[in-house]
This record gives C-alpha cells, sequence and structure tokens, in this order.
C-alpha cells in the first residue's frame, strides 16, 4: 500500500535500545518499501523496572504522547516494540482508531494461536514482561513461561552469545516440559531464533516476523487514516 505516491511511513516506538536492529532487520529483509521512523526512549523500561509504579498514570501519558508525535510526523501505522507495556498501548489503540496500532506480541500471538500447538512455550528477557505479557493470551491458553535471567545483561554487555545461550537454555527447559512450541518475547530476543529452534528441534516464533507480516497485510487492506 502506498498513499500520495509515497510508501507508508511506520513508528517504530522503543524502549529498549536492543530492539531497534531486529525489527529494522526484519522490514529491511521482508518489507523494504516500508518508510521507517524509529522512537527510542530507553527510560521507559528502566523506569518501569526501577519506579515501583507500574503502569500508573505518568506512564500512560508518557505513551500518548510519543504516539501523538508520530501521528503528527506523518506515522500511518505504528509499532511498539516492548512487550512490557500492553495496557498503555491498548490505550493509545484506542484513541488513535482506526490508524493501526499494534502491540509487540499481537501478532505472534495470532501466529502462535493458529499453529494449535499443545503446549506453547513462552520465554521472555525481561521479568516485568512476564507479569503483563501472558494476559494477551486469550483464557485458557495452554501457557507455560520461562524467564532467561541474565539474558538481558549478557545483550547490554555486548556478549550476544551468553545471551543466546541463556535464552535456548530456557527454551529447551520448557520443551522438555512437554511444550511443543516455543514463542520469545522480546524483539531484542529474536537474534536467538536460531540457538532455540537447534536446542529444542520446534518451531520458534518471533514478534518481529509475526509483525511485519501484520503490519503489512493492514495497511494493504486499507485499514489506515492518512494523515490530513
Amino acid at each position: 500500500m502506498r498513499v500520495d505516491g509515497l510508501a507508508p511511513r511506520i513508528a517504530l516506538i522503543h524502549a529498549l535500545a536492543h530492539s531497534v536492529a531486529p525489527i529494522n532487520h526484519a522490514f529491511a529483509r521482508d518489507w523494504p518499501q516500508a518508510g521507517r521512523m524509529n522512537l527510542l526512549d530507553d527510560s521507559l523500561s528502566a523506569d518501569l523496572a526501577a519506579g515501583g509504579h507500574g503502569l500508573d498514570d505518568a506512564m500512560h501519558q508518557r505513551f500518548q504522547v510519543l504516539a501523538r508525535y508520530a501521528v503528527d510526523n506523518g506515522a500511518q501505522a505504528i509499532l511498539f516494540t516492548c512487550s512490557a507495556f500492553g495496557p498503555c498501548i491498548e490505550q493509545v489503540a484506542a484513541r488513535l482508531a482506526p490508524l493501526p496500532v499494534l502491540k509487540p506480541n499481537e501478532a505472534m500471538i495470532a501466529d502462535a494461536l493458529a499453529l494449535g500447538a499443545r503446549r506453547i512455550g513462552l520465554v521472555a528477557s525481561f521479568a516485568p514482561t512476564l507479569e503483563s505479557m501472558p494476559a494477551e493470551f486469550p483464557v485458557g491458553t495452554p501457557l507455560v513461561t520461562a524467564l532467561a535471567d541474565g539474558a538481558l545483561a549478557a545483550l547490554e554487555a555486548g556478549d550476544g552469545m551468553q545471551h543466546d545461550e541463556r535464552v535456548a537454555e530456557q527454551a529447551r527447559c520448557l520443551a522438555r516440559r512437554g511444550c511443543d512450541l516455543i514463542v520469545l518475547a522480546q524483539f531484542s530476543m529474536a537474534r536467538a531464533q536460531a540457538a532455540c529452534e537447534a536446542a529444542t528441534d520446534l518451531p520458534v516464533l518471533t514478534t518481529v516476523d509475526s509483525a511485519v507480516r501484520a503490519l503489512r497485510q493492514r495497511l494493504a487492506a486499507g485499514a489506515w487514516s492518512p494523515r490530513t
């Protein structure tokens, strides 16, 4: 889908610096025609982890400000890339409808459910994600969660190999617990997909691949409202 002869502009709003490269790589590979606007506020995740206030009114307001900036500068869709802020993103989506606003996990969850797995293993490297993300699955979804403790710290220290090993180890543990599908909860974890597949011999879904595919489908269907 093109707007006024131009490729659509997608705003990618990040709360972790390590989410930037994986989603941009996925767009470059699978939808290079799309224009991208990257907005990073890495204090969002730091404040959520350290503040003790959860997703309070102040945090909701910060998401509204970021989304409004994106729309005011020509975004025809918004993809948030951090998995711990679901309610904030839902409020943004409600206020900006019908413009597509996608939660980071939304498309991957749909893909996982479509595969009909008997038990889904969810791996995260950011602890607050495991507090918020399971509720995004339909009630009754056979879900088992695991925290790849130390993986995010390893990535922040520049040790990508250790990050991938820690994520893959948790994927292996979930496979031993009877999971027949692994989903990686955060955009920054997409780099560990191959390691998880090798460790488990199971299908492994990432948020980045599912999100790009879903946004492309929504915009092709005309489910957006051009800025005037």
